[in-house]
This record gives C-alpha cells, sequence and structure tokens, in this order.
C-alpha cells in the first residue's frame, strides 16, 4: 500500500496593476533585478482586494481601490517555487501623495506603455498591465 502524497501549498500573490494619471505604470524592482507590480502574499484573513490594497499601501505609500479582477497565473520565480498570481486593476484616490519605497524592493518607478516590452519582467505582468491599459477607464 502507497502512501497519499499531502496536498500541494501554494503561495498567493495578489498584484495590483496601478496607473497614475499622467499615464504610466507603477513597477517595483526585486532583488532578482525584476520589475514587479506591488503587491504581495495574501493573508488569510483578507479578500484578494482587501490584500492589494494594503500591500500597495505599505510597498509604495499610495492609497488605492481595487478594481476588476485582470489575470490569475502561475508564476516559477526561483526553480520548484511556484506562485499564484492574481492581479487587479487598481485606482489611485490620492494622486498627490508621494511615492515612498519600502524596504522589500530596490527602486520604484513610473514607466509609460511604451517603455515595457524593454523591462525585464514576467510576461504575465505585462499582459495584466496592457489588460488594465485596454479596458480601465480614462480615469485610472
Amino acid at each position: 500500500m502507497t502512501s497519499a502524497s499531502p496536498p500541494a501549498r501554494w503561495a498567493v500573490s495578489v498584484k495590483g496593476v496601478v496607473i497614475d494619471p499622467d499615464d504610466r505604470v507603477l513597477l517595483l524592482r526585486n532583488e532578482r533585478q525584476e520589475w514587479e507590480l506591488p503587491g504581495g502574499r495574501l493573508e488569510f484573513t483578507e479578500t484578494p482586494p482587501q490584500c492589494v490594497v494594503r500591500e500597495i499601501a505599505e510597498e509604495t505609500g499610495w492609497t488605492t481601490e481595487a478594481g476588476p479582477l485582470l489575470d490569475v497565473w502561475v508564476y516559477e520565480p526561483l526553480p520548484g517555487a511556484r506562485v499564484l498570481i492574481v492581479t487587479h486593476g487598481c485606482h489611485v484616490l490620492d494622486t498627490t501623495a508621494p511615492l515612498r519605497l519600502s524596504h522589500e524592493h530596490k527602486e520604484i518607478a513610473l514607466f509609460t506603455r511604451e517603455e515595457l516590452p524593454g523591462l525585464v519582467m514576467p510576461e504575465g505582468y505585462k499582459r495584466s498591465i496592457h489588460t488594465w491599459y485596454d479596458h480601465a477607464p480614462t480615469s485610472h
């Protein structure tokens, strides 16, 4: 008789696509030198929209409101490490607040849509960004 394997456990990371009033997307550079969307691990007591709003505030200082679900995909940042990525389009509530870089990232920046193809970043993030650009109201 063979013993059953324990069920797989997935890390879930909720990310937000935030586009400022000048039509630039907010990105953070991580320790792997990749650009990524702000966001992070879903806590047991919160919903994905609550998670993304909390994480964006912690990582950037911006207050946002979570909008629609954009995409769900699996990312393998390191061999054998899989993360379920959930992306939401987000609306900036205070456009006068300065950006603040947290200790979790190396750099924070705003990029135009035209700059995206040249950035080192997972294709899933690029897909989510293009989806939000294409479907979001003009007042992101």
